[in-house]
């Protein structure tokens, strides 16, 4: 794991070193309460579009294709991956997801490329 760039679960309770806490879903996860959640920033346009991420469904299988398209989707980013950099500059970033595959999610691509853009 990044010393930087955390990832967590949205049902996981949040940890004390999770540092700015941002959700990078494009909707809420369900039964969290946001009180619960302690979410920091909610980047909405960061999360996969709606048709790649019903295309990808979280089978293992498209992966690698999902990954390489996620990546373009988050060239048009623009502004708030730039502010997301920053956050992650300035001190610990924990990337919050829904997802249940903690490994083919996202999350984890979101964090790849930031940690590229940091020179990690």
């Amino acid at each position: 794991m990044s010393a930087r760039i955390w990832l967590r679960r949205a049902y996981e309770a949040p940890g004390r070193s999770d540092g700015t806490r941002v959700l990078v879903d494009r909707i809420w996860p369900r039964g969290v309460s946001r009180d619960d959640a302690h979410i920091d920033h909610w980047y909405r346009e960061l999360a996969p579009s709606d048709e790649l991420r019903k295309w990808f469904g979280h089978e293992t299988d498209r992966w690698e294709q999902f990954r390489r398209r996620y990546r373009e989707e988050l060239r048009c980013a623009g502004e708030q991956l730039a502010e997301l950099v920053e956050l992650a500059r300035a001190g610990r970033v924990t990337l919050v997801f829904g997802a249940r595959d903690t490994e083919h999610n996202n999350a984890v691509v979101l964090r790849e490329l930031l940690e590229e853009r940091l020179g990690a």
